[in-house]
């Protein structure tokens, strides 16, 4: 019960991070997509799965 409550504890903050990054990003025209998938990845793998998806949308 416990890591479902701290999984969904991460999914907020997961929300939130990437919001107030497009947030900033929208200027610089760097927007990583909100959606389902992007939340997950970087629920479980952190702030440096956020960079990465950056890296790879500056890339592509």
């Amino acid at each position: 019960m416990q890591f479902i409550i701290r999984f969904i504890k991460k999914i907020i903050f997961s929300s939130f991070l990437l919001y107030g990054y497009n947030l900033i990003a929208v200027n610089f025209n760097l927007v990583v997509p909100i959606n389902i998938f992007n939340i997950i990845i970087i629920s479980i793998l952190g702030v440096p799965s956020l960079i990465g998806l950056i890296i790879f949308k500056i890339l592509l």
